[in-house]
């Protein structure tokens, strides 16, 4: 099986014993500001200002592989709003503001509503899903996320028959974020409301135990794992139910090249580079890239009778 009950562990056993200390003893001993000039950088100031998010529910949705470290996963990062170069958004995403915060949800709801933090964190008890993350870019990850499921949060709002897709809208402000028009903001994504309500389709909270970094979609991300990455919207302020498929920022950049599904497929690639392989942050060899990245047993169902290189 791909996908297996988590170990009894705690967050802090999954971060390296000495990244975890390191932070530990500088909370203790010195105030956020201090440990981050004392660790030297803006990254560092994120990490040592998150908020221990346990203890989470230990959940059957994870995988046996090695995690990313977390300076990879707070350092290489695709978020187009603070700059396009790997590293840019852990050097500018501290301008963004994340509390308070307010996710509005509209459309085709019996209860339309808008959350903000507390009321978003009390809607299903918190759970570490350590999941793989590919990018259409051909290198992946594998991550611990700490969140709820997506359908918690629909359920909620009760979602009309009428309703068939989700639609995620990102947070631009343009006092903090790049304006430079490499894509049409706000960013947008969408996913079918089947796809959406799977138990898989995580609303992420944090990582490695702690708040997410705002370099990675703080503070409320989608995560939807057997996709390319760039599906998984940032740092969300609306979702709206529809009964039309949406429109999404890189469909619309590049038709030919992001499909509205984005199901990972060693088999259909991207027309500028083989989506065949993949290299694993911190490896030197490629790997195989598994179908729906190797979550098939899973979501392939959903999919039944689609030609899966027309609806790409």
């Amino acid at each position: 099986m791909l996908i297996k009950h988590a170990a009894d562990t705690r967050p802090s056993e999954i971060t390296s014993p000495e990244l975890y200390a390191d932070r530990r003893r500088f909370l203790r001993l010195a105030g956020a500001g201090t440990a981050a000039l004392a660790l030297g950088g803006p990254t560092e100031l994120l990490a040592a200002q998150a908020r221990d998010l346990g203890p989470l529910v230990k959940s059957p949705f994870t995988v046996d592989e090695p995690l990313t470290p977390r300076k990879d996963v707070t350092r290489y990062n695709n978020f187009y709003e603070f700059g396009t170069d790997k590293g840019d958004p852990a050097i500018n995403a501290h301008r963004m503001k994340t509390d308070p915060w307010t996710i509005k949800v509209e459309g085709l709801v019996g209860k339309p509503r808008t959350f903000d933090l507390d009321q978003i964190y009390k809607l299903a008890p918190l759970e570490e899903r350590i999941y793989r993350l590919r990018c259409v870019e051909a290198w992946s990850m594998v991550i611990p996320w700490v969140g709820f499921p997506l359908s918690a949060l629909l359920k909620a709002v009760e979602p009309l028959g009428s309703a068939k897709y989700v639609e995620f809208v990102s947070l631009f402000d343009p006092k903090v974020m790049d304006t430079r028009p490499v894509l049409d903001w706000p960013y947008k994504e969408g996913l079918r409301l089947d796809e959406a309500m799977h138990p898989l389709t995580l609303m992420a909270v944090g990582l490695y135990g702690e708040e997410l970094p705002n370099q990675n979609g703080a503070p409320v991300r989608l995560v939807v794992p057997w996709k390319y990455g760039f599906k998984s919207a940032k740092s969300i302020v609306t979702i709206r139910l529809t009964d039309k498929q949406p429109n999404t920022s890189w469909n619309d950049a590049g038709p030919g090249e992001y499909g509205f599904y984005s199901n990972v497929n060693p088999d259909v690639d991207h027309p500028r580079w083989s989506q065949a392989k993949e290299r694993r942050i911190g490896d030197f060899l490629k790997r195989k890239t598994l179908p729906f990245n190797g979550y098939a047993d899973q979501v392939a169902s959903m999919y039944a009778g689609m030609d899966l290189r027309k609806n790409f």
